[in-house]
């Protein structure tokens, strides 16, 4: 029987890879390296996004009147509903568990998997799949904003109906190259000083993946988007993945 946090890892994978592919694997199939890579990845991604061959970002587009006013009509109501969790005790007693808690990051996600299942089907702004939070020095969390998903299969017309594009770019993680299946120990080969594999290697393609004994995901999850409700009031912060 697998464990509590095995099970839990792969709804995690499913809500985040939706919708499922020949090449979205659950995480007990592609091994815990493979999920703290991509978690880790998360919270590491900054404004440099565009030029990462391992993140494809939804296109810009300039915001027109509506834009900003659902905008801001959006942070409004994510401040309004999701306030109370500025008190993280309250978020994990909403069911919101921390990715990655012994790993030192610049932002934590606490996710909600029943909130990321139903992100798949339906937006609620008020039921983000993560919360989002820096850690202060005193090691209590402080909520800066929160994360939306969506699958993989949407157009960015849909995108834009949950989150305007013109106030902040979605995201895929993309072209990751993995170690072969029961050869996760590759995890920490380096070639010419970098990762061989994950979302700080080089290879960005099937065939160098190939050529270094790897396997290659196109892509790894769905759509995500970070809203920084919390930590400014200039629509172009909060909307901002420099994090």
């Amino acid at each position: 029987m697998r464990s509590h946090a095995a099970g839990r890892s792969a709804i995690a994978w499913a809500i985040l890879a939706a919708p499922l592919g020949a090449q979205a694997k659950p995480p007990a199939a592609e091994g815990p390296g493979a999920v703290d890579a991509a978690l880790h990845e998360m919270s590491h991604h900054g404004s440099d996004a565009g030029s990462n061959p391992h993140m494809r970002l939804s296109a810009t587009r300039p915001a027109t009147p509506a834009d900003s006013t659902r905008a801001a009509q959006l942070v409004v109501r994510i401040r309004r509903d999701l306030g109370r969790y500025r008190n993280v005790e309250t978020a994990r007693a909403a069911g919101y568990e921390q990715f990655l808690p012994n790993v030192a990051l610049p932002i934590y996600h606490f996710t909600n998997w029943r909130h990321g299942l139903e992100a798949a089907f339906s937006f609620d702004a008020a039921r983000p799949t993560s919360l989002l939070y820096r850690k202060n020095p005193d090691g209590s969390f402080m909520l800066t904003g929160v994360m939306y998903t969506a699958p993989a299969r949407f157009a960015e017309a849909k995108l834009n109906s949950r989150v305007p594009l013109a106030m902040a770019r979605w995201h895929q993680h993309i072209n990751w190259c993995l170690p072969k299946r029961g050869e996760e120990t590759r995890w920490k080969e380096t070639r010419a000083g970098k990762p061989l594999f994950g979302p700080e290697s080089p290879i960005a393609s099937k065939g160098a993946c190939e050529a270094a004994g790897g396997r290659f995901l196109p892509r790894l999850f769905g759509w995500m988007v970070h809203v920084n409700a919390f930590g400014s009031d200039d629509l172009r912060v909060i909307g901002g993945e420099n994090h």
